[in-house]
């Protein structure tokens, strides 16, 4: 019997020739405290190009605490994020905020500025960030608008849009930066249960453009569809990680598939 936690993942009879690519992400090793209390615990994991990979686990367990610790929003204690081979460790100042441009987080309360329109919300970044001529921005923000499905709410302002509509502003304010890496920190959970599926069908579509991503969610059935790993959170260590298959097969004893059937439980889905 396998051991998803140690186990490599590899397709049934790859075959695995020449050198592999590094991956895009590295996080080695990282511990936090908060308050005196240890919330992260020697965390690693990895994400190659184009991967979508999802934590999952009780709440407290860390998991937007490590978000936070990869795209130095509270930088780590211990440890390192290597970042398309450029390590964080050593960084200075200036090259901190260099290797933040390059991670887009998504938070679960949007975070928009309320007396910008979409277009202007999605294109600020852009022109004081990386300098953009403004025609050049407002351009960049049409495109990214349209991408998540919201060319026609360019104008509007945050108060006239729904929960849905402000995450999608959110997310296309992030790819206009063009980043390498994407952390989403549960992006649906403040929404309403019927406009959740439009916020995972962007998810979905630039998972399948190949974007990368780690995503924290309870959005169980997604994770199912769209990963081929999940990595189990619990008292800020990774607890258990494998395939979606190993991990979150029904009636699976697997800590990830006790979660889940409580969650589904709960939530009677």
């Amino acid at each position: 019997m396998t051991n998803p936690l140690t186990d490599p993942l590899t397709d049934a009879g790859a075959v695995q020739t020449g050198p592999q690519p590094a991956p895009i992400l590295e996080v080695i090793g990282v511990s936090k405290r908060l308050g005196g209390k240890l919330i992260l615990d020697d965390v690693s994991l990895t994400l190659d190009k184009g991967d979508l990979k999802v934590l999952i686990g009780p709440s407290g367990g860390g998991k937007s605490t490590l978000l936070q610790c990869v795209h130095f929003l509270d930088p780590p204690d211990t440890g390192d994020v290597i970042l398309d081979g450029r390590s964080a460790r050593e960084m200075s100042r200036h090259d901190i905020c260099d290797f933040r441009r390059e991670i887009g987080m998504i938070f679960q309360d949007f975070n928009l500025f309320d007396h910008l329109t979409a277009r202007e919300n999605v294109a600020i970044a852009p022109r004081k960030v990386k300098g953009l001529p403004a025609h050049e921005a407002r351009e960049r923000a049409m495109s990214e608008l349209a991408r998540v499905g919201l060319a026609d709410k360019a104008h509007h302002y945050p108060a006239q849009l729904s929960g849905g509509q402000k995450q999608r502003v959110a997310i296309a304010r992030a790819l206009a930066m063009d980043p390498k890496l994407m952390l989403l920190d549960e992006p649906t959970s403040a929404l309403d249960p019927e406009l959740i599926g439009e916020v995972l069908n962007v998810i979905a579509a630039l998972a399948e453009g190949g974007m990368t991503m780690l995503m924290v969610t309870h959005q169980i059935g997604f994770a199912r569809r769209l990963t081929k790993e999940i990595l189990f959170m619990e008292t800020g260590r990774v607890v258990e990680r494998g395939s979606t298959q190993a991990l979150l097969q029904e009636g699976g004893a697997s800590r990830a598939a006790l979660f889940c059937s409580r969650l589904s439980e709960l939530t009677g889905h």
